[in-house]
C-alpha cells in the first residue's frame, strides 16, 4: 500500500549492501507497517547494460520501499531510473555516500560528493524520466574537504536540481586509507551540522543517518526539529528494539507487536519461498538477532545458523530455534 512517503522517511532503514535485501525488508515490515525501507545499492550498469532487472524484484507488502541506485551517467541514471518507476518503488534514491573501492572505481559513491554539478545532472535527468520522487543520500563530505563549506553548497545544488528530499549521513568519508567498515565507524560524527543543515534549508525535508542506536535517540533527532531519521546497523542486529515500538512510538499508531508474533507473521512467507525453491537460511539469516538480549536468543542464532543452510530445511528448524526461548521477561533459574 502506497502513502505519503514523506510522513515514512520520518523513520528509515538504510541500505545495506548485503543485507537489506528483499527477504530482510519483508522482515522489517512485519516489525513496522510505516517505516520507509530501502533496497541494497543497485548499480545502474547493471539494470540498463546487464540486463539485470531481477535485482529491482521486491514483494508488494513491501511499500512503502524506495530503491537506492549507483551511478554517475546522466542518461543511463535515468533509464534505471524508468525501470525501477516501471517496477513500483515509492522513491528513487541516487547514492552519494558509499566509499567502497569498487565503487569508486565505478566513479559513483562518496567520490561523487567532489562533483556536486554532475550529481545535479544525474538527478535532473532521474526526475525528468519519470514520475517517481528522486532523493539523494550523501556524506556531510570527502576526505580533506570542510564540511561546513561543502555540504551547504552541495544541498543547494541538489536543490536546485530538482531534490527535495535527501539523507545525510553525518560522517565524512576517507576514501584513501580507511576501509569501507572502518569510514562507518572512525570519522566522528557531527549531528550538530546535519541539524544546522535543517535550519539553514528550511524547505528541504532532512533525514539524518550514522551511528543511531536506539529508538531513543531516533525520537531524540526528531524533537530537535530533524525531518526524518536513518538507522542502519542497529536495526539489523537488535531489530526488535529498533522496530517493534516504532509504528507506535514515532508514527502515534496503535500498533505494537512482539518478536514471537513476527515470527508467526513471516511464516506464510517463508513457506512461499521454500515452494519456490529457496532455501530457509535465505530469509533466516536475516533473523538471527530477533530475539536480541532475551533468555534463550544464544540458544536461537546456534539453531537457525546451523540448521537453517541444510538442504530441505523447513520451518520445523525455526520451531526447533523457537524452543529454546523463554517467555519475554522470564529468568533461567539457577
Amino acid at each position: 500500500m502506497k502513502s505519503d512517503i514523506c510522513q515514512n522517511a520520518r523513520f528509515s532503514i538504510a541500505p545495506m549492501m548485503d543485507w537489506t535485501d528483499r527477504h530482510c525488508r519483508f522482515l522489517h515490515r512485519c516489525m513496522s507497517q510505516r517505516a520507509l525501507l530501502y533496497t541494497e545499492m543497485v548499480a545502474a550498469p547493471a539494470l540498463v547494460r546487464g540486463q539485470a532487472r531481477h535485482l529491482l524484484r521486491f514483494d508488494p507488502d513491501e511499500h512503502p520501499v524506495a530503491v537506492q541506485l549507483g551511478g554517475s551517467d546522466p542518461a543511463e541514471l535515468a533509464q534505471a531510473a524508468r525501470m525501477a518507476a516501471e517496477e513500483g518503488y515509492d522513491e528513487v534514491n541516487l547514492n552519494v555516500g558509499c566509499p567502497s573501492d569498487r565503487v569508486q572505481s565505478g566513479c559513483f559513491g562518496a567520490v561523487l560528493m567532489e562533483r556536486p554539478e554532475l550529481v545535479g545532472d544525474c538527478v535532473a535527468a532521474m526526475i525528468a524520466a519519470q514520475p517517481v520522487e528522486v532523493t539523494v543520500k550523501c556524506r556531510i563530505g570527502v576526505d580533506d574537504q570542510d564540511p561546513e563549506t561543502v555540504l551547504p553548497g552541495f544541498i543547494a545544488t541538489m536543490r536546485s536540481a530538482g531534490v527535495r528530499r535527501m539523507v545525510v549521513h553525518a560522517r565524512k568519508a576517507w576514501l584513501q586509507g580507511l576501509s569501507p567498515k572502518e569510514n562507518r565507524e572512525i570519522p566522528p560524527l557531527d549531528y550538530d551540522l546535519v541539524h544546522a543543515m535543517k535550519r539553514e534549508f528550511p524547505d528541504m525535508h532532512l533525514s539524518i543517518n550514522g551511528g543511531v542506536g536506539s529508538l531513543a535517540e531516533v525520537k531524540e533527532h526528531l524533537a530537535r526539529g530533524i525531518d526524518g531519521v536513518m538507522v542502519g546497523r542497529a536495526a539489523y542486529h537488535t531489530p526488535s528494539d529498533i522496530l517493534l515500538d516504532a509504528d507506535a512510538e514515532v508514527f502515534g499508531m496503535d500498533r505494537r507487536v512482539t518478536a514471537e508474533e513476527v515470527v508467526d507473521l513471516m511464516r506464510p512467507y517463508i513457506a512461499r519461498h521454500l515452494a519456490e525453491g529457496g532455501r530457509l537460511n535465505a530469509v533466516t539469516r536475516h533473523m538471527l538477532g530477533l530475539f536480541s538480549g532475551r533468555p534463550g536468543a544464544r540458544g536461537w542464532r546456534r539453531v537457525l545458523s546451523e540448521g537453517a543452510h541444510r538442504a530441505g530445511a523447513g520451518l520445523e528448524v525455526v520451531d526447533a530455534a523457537l524452543a529454546c526461548l523463554l517467555p519475554a521477561g522470564a529468568a533461567r533459574a539457577g
